[in-house]
């Protein structure tokens, strides 16, 4: 072969690999910017199975923040997408998502918080989301059960690790009873409601979502916790991980500003029947959240205020949890509660009045 080929040969040989390489180098490049430029994606946990598709769920200003798509909105300018998880299994399954870090943000109950938080979830709640909410008891229609202590020795269901365990066990201790002297069953919302229906239990402790059944003449609420006074109601919130708060916190803020324009928006008595027909997509008929809410004004419901009664109940769930064993950590709410995001909104906005804070023994304040 003439040396003047091999010499093209060899060049074009060195020409072929280089530009492969280059090739590879844009290619590389490309992925990385492609990488780059993945939306962040913010990821909300709900304690509750939802309904519908897309789920939704209703009740708090956060369903109402999620059916209106506040956090979408408020987000999209920044190029942020919004996941939203619904749990069957509750505030359980809520926690073992956040301990996973599968979460960023949950809505959850004050219980569960609190097992989570002994066990070493840390968080930070940033807004009062569904307070001083009752639960009910029922029984099978014809049922001969007309008290809390007829319970003695009955089948019970109740969704042990939510928040309505321990008001329930509140109000079976203000009756002279505990769990000890009923044989409980462990069963999710769904599962309890059968049961009641078809007979399966002689009484069931559960939430708004009786008032559908008794309407239908299947059960019969013979009790409400929340005529008993603010210390028989449950609690919720929003809560954000703290990795996610210290590297996103413009992204907190404008979650919670979102859900404060929510919680406006639903504590507005004016929208008493809008909100109720939009918190109807969620399977709870228009009627039974009329019930829920019969006698009280939305905004002694609806407020997103970490007042002195809300972090008092946190304290006492927490105490209580501990004496009955279900924690074996005493916790403690000091630093639990980020009010930053909240006070920021309500002065930007001018809200400062809109709702009244409840002192620790659950009486309105002066604001």
């Amino acid at each position: 072969m003439k040396p003047f080929s091999v010499l093209r040969r060899a060049m074009q040989s060195s020409a072929t690999r280089g530009l492969s390489l280059a090739l590879l180098a844009t290619a590389l490049f490309h992925n990385v910017d492609a990488a780059a430029a993945d939306p962040l994606v913010v990821r909300i946990g709900v304690a509750t199975q939802g309904y519908g598709d897309p789920p939704t769920f209703g009740g708090s200003p956060d369903a109402t923040a999620q059916i209106q798509h506040r956090y979408e909105d408020a987000l999209k300018a920044q190029g942020v997408q919004v996941k939203w998880f619904f749990f069957k299994g509750a505030g359980p399954a809520v926690n073992e998502a956040l301990a996973n870090h599968q979460l960023d943000f949950a809505d959850q109950g004050d219980l569960p918080a609190v097992l989570g938080r002994a066990n070493g979830i840390q968080s930070h709640i940033i807004a009062a989301n569904g307070v001083r909410t009752g639960i009910y008891l029922a029984v099978p229609a014809g049922s001969s059960i007309k008290r809390i202590q007829d319970l003695k020795g009955k089948n019970v269901a109740l969704f042990r690790g939510t928040n309505l365990q321990l008001v329930a066990d509140n109000v079976l201790k203000a009756n002279g009873l505990s769990e000890h002297d009923l044989h409980i069953l462990n069963l999710d919302t769904a599962a309890a409601q059968a049961a009641l229906v078809s007979k399966g239990v002689d009484a069931a402790f559960l939430d708004f979502s009786l008032f559908k059944l008794q309407r239908q003449g299947l059960v019969k609420i013979i009790y409400s916790s929340r005529d008993a006074g603010p210390q028989y109601t449950r609690q919720s919130h929003l809560l954000v991980l703290p990795e996610f708060e210290q590297a996103h916190p413009d992204i907190v803020q404008a979650v919670v500003t979102a859900f404060v324009q929510a919680a406006q928006w639903s504590s507005d008595e004016k929208n008493r029947a809008a909100l109720f027909s939009l918190w109807a997509k969620s399977g709870t008929p228009v009627e039974s959240w009329e019930d829920e809410f019969h006698g009280q004004q939305l905004k002694e419901r609806e407020s997103p205020l970490i007042d002195p009664f809300y972090i008092a109940r946190y304290q006492k769930v927490a105490d209580e949890a501990l004496a009955l064993h279900l924690i074996r950590t005493p916790v403690k709410v000091d630093g639990w509660f980020e009010t930053k995001y909240i006070d920021h909104t309500l002065q930007t906005l001018g809200l400062q009045k809109t709702w009244q804070p409840y002192d620790a023994d659950g009486k309105v304040a002066p604001n």
